[in-house]
């Protein structure tokens, strides 16, 4: 089988950031896939499942009911690595083009109060596995220690 393109990426060079993982094209239209790298891969410790859980659900919901991303996005979720998420929006896009759409992602977590969405029985096949003060602890640290300052070295691949 092909080695998949994710698996091409030197992970022992990979810092924390925005990057285009991929792009397709589905159609006349593009979908860009992101990987937002929370963690620093096999160097720091990876995320909680619970924080990771519940940065899902709060992402998840803020995204598809945002005002100028709302109909582009098409997924949020966790890597299994639990290194950070994939993004998936409609459109050729670059990774610096979202990074207003990031801090404001990242601050709106940060900020998160209230009960976490989609946190029930009725809604999630594991309500019980959230963690608000761990998702909010990794959303300041992203935006303190990488978004806020963001350069090169983390929005390209390293070569």
């Amino acid at each position: 089988m092909e080695k998949i393109a994710s698996f091409t990426i030197d992970h022992t060079k990979l810092k924390r950031g925005i990057y285009v993982s991929r792009k397709d094209s589905i159609g006349t239209e593009t979908v860009t896939t992101f990987d937002l790298r929370l963690k620093e891969p096999n160097t720091e410790a990876a995320l909680t499942s619970a924080a990771a859980h519940t940065i899902e659900h709060i992402a998840a919901t803020f995204l598809r009911n945002h005002p100028l991303y709302a109909n582009k996005t098409i997924y949020f979720g966790p890597m299994g690595c639990l290194t950070g998420f994939y993004l998936l929006l409609a459109g050729d896009l670059q990774s610096q083009e979202i990074i207003p759409l990031m801090v404001e992602l990242f601050q709106h977590i940060s900020d998160f109060k209230g009960a976490i969405p989609g946190a029930s029985a009725i809604e999630c096949g594991n309500y019980k596995l959230t963690d608000l003060t761990g998702a909010r602890q990794e959303a300041r640290k992203f935006t303190r220690e990488i978004l806020t300052e963001i350069d090169s070295t983390h929005l390209f691949y390293p070569k």
